[in-house]
Protein backbone atom coordinates (compact mmCIF):
# COMPACT_ATOMS: atom_id res chain seq x y z
CA UNK A 1 0.00 0.00 0.00
CA UNK A 2 2.64 2.21 0.94
CA UNK A 3 4.68 2.02 -2.69
CA UNK A 4 1.32 2.65 -3.98
CA UNK A 5 0.94 6.32 -2.55
CA UNK A 6 4.39 6.73 -3.63
CA UNK A 7 3.65 6.21 -7.14
CA UNK A 8 0.37 7.88 -7.36
CA UNK A 9 2.29 10.73 -5.74
CA UNK A 10 4.98 10.63 -8.24
CA UNK A 11 2.71 9.77 -11.50
CA UNK A 12 0.41 13.29 -10.31
CA UNK A 13 3.46 15.26 -10.01
CA UNK A 14 4.80 14.20 -13.38
CA UNK A 15 1.25 14.63 -13.84
CA UNK A 16 1.65 18.49 -13.23
CA UNK A 17 4.59 18.91 -14.55
CA UNK A 18 3.60 17.51 -18.10
CA UNK A 19 1.06 20.24 -18.11
CA UNK A 20 3.49 23.11 -16.87
CA UNK A 21 5.83 22.39 -19.66
CA UNK A 22 3.56 21.89 -22.43
CA UNK A 23 1.96 24.98 -21.74
CA UNK A 24 5.60 26.77 -21.37
CA UNK A 25 6.45 25.01 -24.91
CA UNK A 26 2.88 26.06 -26.45
CA UNK A 27 3.62 30.10 -25.38
CA UNK A 28 7.66 29.39 -26.81
CA UNK A 29 5.98 28.00 -30.11
CA UNK A 30 8.41 25.04 -29.66
CA UNK A 31 7.60 20.95 -29.78
CA UNK A 32 5.08 20.00 -27.46
CA UNK A 33 4.05 16.89 -25.22
CA UNK A 34 1.55 14.56 -27.65
CA UNK A 35 -1.99 15.38 -26.40
CA UNK A 36 -1.91 11.21 -26.29
CA UNK A 37 0.89 11.28 -23.53
CA UNK A 38 -1.08 13.90 -21.47
CA UNK A 39 -3.82 11.27 -21.72
CA UNK A 40 -1.32 8.39 -20.74
CA UNK A 41 -0.72 9.75 -17.62
CA UNK A 42 -3.70 10.52 -16.58
CA UNK A 43 -4.93 6.68 -17.36
CA UNK A 44 -1.75 5.65 -15.45
CA UNK A 45 -2.98 7.05 -12.38
CA UNK A 46 -1.75 11.12 -13.03
CA UNK A 47 -5.07 12.45 -13.36
CA UNK A 48 -5.32 14.83 -10.51
CA UNK A 49 -1.80 16.00 -11.38
CA UNK A 50 -2.91 16.59 -14.95
CA UNK A 51 -6.48 17.74 -14.38
CA UNK A 52 -5.19 20.18 -11.71
CA UNK A 53 -2.52 21.45 -14.33
CA UNK A 54 -5.18 22.23 -16.89
CA UNK A 55 -6.57 25.10 -14.34
CA UNK A 56 -3.67 26.01 -12.79
CA UNK A 57 -1.75 26.71 -15.98
CA UNK A 58 -4.81 27.50 -18.12
CA UNK A 59 -3.83 24.99 -20.62
CA UNK A 60 -6.26 22.68 -22.46
CA UNK A 61 -9.31 24.07 -21.56
CA UNK A 62 -10.75 24.91 -24.50
CA UNK A 63 -10.40 21.53 -25.51
CA UNK A 64 -13.87 19.63 -25.27
CA UNK A 65 -12.16 15.93 -24.65
CA UNK A 66 -9.70 17.25 -22.17
CA UNK A 67 -12.28 18.85 -20.02
CA UNK A 68 -14.57 15.95 -19.74
CA UNK A 69 -12.29 13.29 -20.58
CA UNK A 70 -9.54 14.24 -17.59
CA UNK A 71 -12.19 14.30 -14.42
CA UNK A 72 -14.27 11.36 -16.17
CA UNK A 73 -11.08 9.39 -16.23
CA UNK A 74 -10.46 10.50 -12.00
CA UNK A 75 -14.19 9.50 -11.49
CA UNK A 76 -13.37 6.11 -12.96
CA UNK A 77 -10.26 5.47 -11.31
CA UNK A 78 -11.87 6.68 -7.82
CA UNK A 79 -14.99 4.45 -8.52
CA UNK A 80 -12.23 0.97 -9.26
CA UNK A 81 -10.45 2.21 -6.23
CA UNK A 82 -13.42 1.94 -3.84
CA UNK A 83 -14.30 -1.06 -5.86
CA UNK A 84 -10.84 -3.06 -5.54
CA UNK A 85 -10.22 -2.14 -2.28
CA UNK A 86 -10.76 -4.70 0.63
CA UNK A 87 -12.67 -2.65 2.79
CA UNK A 88 -15.01 -1.15 0.08
CA UNK A 89 -14.11 2.38 1.59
Amino acid sequence: MRYFVIYIIIINLIGLGAMYSDKKRAVRHTWRIPEKTLFALSLLGGSIGTWAGMYLFHHKTKHWYFVVGMPLILIIQIAALIYLSPAGL
